[in-house]
């Protein structure tokens, strides 16, 4: 097991300047002891924190209790990234030895959820002797549940008992007339119910739910779906209610509706939101809540870092020949972990250092830009044009830098040597950066670079390596010294 370098861990990556987005870092320094003990090492709840620390999902649930009009769970199925897809079911002596294996391969991996591929509460017996077991054999590793919270008032109790810190609850409305339009039907009291009465319910549920999880002192991340046309406009009501009821985090997400994941919304066409309506409703959020804008819509059995996936090196092939010695893991993972907490305390405390010089300089007077960023992560700009995933799209600002939200891309560069791109590839890449006025990665070729500009996005390669934040800003400055920035030479927003 090859372990990271402890004086080169990479840079922190700061989270959002002028609004929130999951914890920031002024956000976590101001928290309480107990609940910032919870998030500082938890990719979801801490944004900086997804930078550095890793997660994975045991698939140990595969039934559910409701139909949603945007759910269509797959098994055995290693090519689509979304929530209840899964390449393998476990069971939960499966999922212990396979979380330890990923714990002593990953030292970064701090959080192991449940998350499907049905609900985590329709299998009550395989959820909870996971967590059980985990609870007891690997108690450095922090838990978590995802639930659509139709049986989360019966299971509140349980949770509590096995020290599950962190629960998520998907409330896509507190409106029974456009819950309707959403969920089809639930399985309640052994009965299936349809209509507004089952969505009057399932709020009920989770309403109920969210309080007792509060009363417990469990946090609470609130997941939500934006369904243009359904539920866009009704959400700012949601967050607002989850907020007064205690919740930590909205995840306000963006509706998966491509037709061939044969979900009820793809088949009937329904559009999923502009990555510029994203934004506006979680800004519209953001006054209410503290937004988590990083999250991935990950698998139900994902590894790794948020916006990766090596749950291919963890099959239950792979896992059986694996002699594994946790005890020996567990003290290297306190090492690794403390390490990188120091370089985030480090990085959080300069952080505050500049901010603080910003408010005494003088201010510009310019507009925003957003700006996207190639990285495989640990807050530097470290990926090839070519070679990105997804790149992660920032907002520079005279107030700073602040995190906005990721947009996937087909990396179209399969050669280190010649890239030998496909032009529809290279074309969607671009257009996935629509409303970008820049693009920061470690290198651009000629070809990309041209189509780039052609496209109204300024491409930089010029800032390889060096911590995002810092060099988002540094090209805002040149843009604004050069001009640029002026509202008359704003780029036109896409519209549907």
């Amino acid at each position: 097991m090859q372990l990271p370098v402890l004086n080169n861990v990479p840079e922190a990556k700061s989270g959002c300047a002028a609004s929130s987005c999951g914890s920031t870092d002024s956000q976590i320094d101001s928290l309480p002891d107990a609940i910032r003990e919870k998030v500082q090492n938890h990719p979801c709840y801490s944004e900086d924190a997804h930078h550095y620390f890793a997660r994975m999902h045991v698939a140990v649930a595969p039934a559910c209790n409701i139909q949603c009009h945007y759910c269509n769970r797959k098994y055995d199925c290693a090519n689509e990234s979304r929530p209840g897809v899964v390449s393998e079911v476990l069971t939960p002596d499966q999922a212990v030895k396979k979380t330890m294996a990923v714990a002593a391969n990953i030292p970064q991996m701090t959080v192991l959820g449940i998350a499907g591929p049905g609900d985590p509460l329709a299998n009550p017996e395989k959820t909870f002797e996971t967590f059980r077991r985990l609870s007891e054999e690997a108690p450095d590793i922090k838990l978590c549940v995802s639930t659509n919270g139709l049986a989360l008032p019966a299971a509140v109790e349980e949770l509590a008992k096995h020290n599950i810190d962190h629960v998520t609850i998907t409330i896509n409305c507190v409106d029974p007339e456009i819950g309707a339009k959403i969920y089809p039907w639930i399985f309640w009291n052994n009965r299936r119910i349809k209509g507004v009465k089952a969505a009057k319910i399932l709020i009920e549920q989770q309403q109920k739910g969210l309080e007792m999880l509060i009363a417990k002192g469990i946090l609470v991340k609130v997941n939500s779906v934006m369904i243009p046309g359904i539920n866009d406009e009704h959400l700012a009501e949601v967050s607002r209610v989850v907020k007064s009821k205690g919740a930590f985090l909205h995840n306000v997400m963006p509706l998966i509706a491509e037709a061939e994941h044969g979900t009820f919304y793809g088949v009937m066409g329904q559009r999923g939101p502009t990555p510029e309506e994203l934004q506006d409703l979680q800004d519209s959020c953001s006054g209410d809540m503290n937004m988590m804008r990083h999250c991935r819509q990950c698998r139900a059995d994902a590894v790794g870092m948020l916006g990766e996936d090596r749950g291919d090196e963890f099959t239950l092939d792979k896992i059986e020949d694996m002699d594994i010695d946790y005890q020996a893991a567990m003290e290297k993972r306190k090492v690794i972990h403390a390490a990188i907490q120091e370089e985030m305390d480090s990085k959080r405390l300069e952080k505050a250092q500049k901010a603080e010089a910003q408010k005494q300089a003088e201010r510009m007077t310019t507009r925003p830009v957003l700006m996207a960023v190639a990285t495989s992560g640990q807050g530097v700009i470290n990926v090839h044009f070519g070679h990105a995933k997804e790149f992660l799209i920032y907002e520079a600002s005279p107030s700073g830098v602040r995190f906005i939200s990721h947009r996937k891309a087909d990396a179209y560069c399969s050669g280190d040597i010649s890239c030998g791109e496909t032009e529809s590839t290279l074309q969607r890449t671009i257009h996935s950066l629509a409303g970008c006025e820049a693009v920061l990665c470690s290198k651009v070729g000629y070809e990309p670079w041209e189509m780039l500009e052609k496209a109204g996005i300024m491409p930089n390669g010029e800032h390889a390596m060096e911590n995002i934040e810092d060099a988002v800003m540094a090209v805002y400055r040149e843009m604004a010294k050069a001009g640029k920035l002026t509202a008359e030479n704003a780029p036109i927003r896409a519209s549907a």
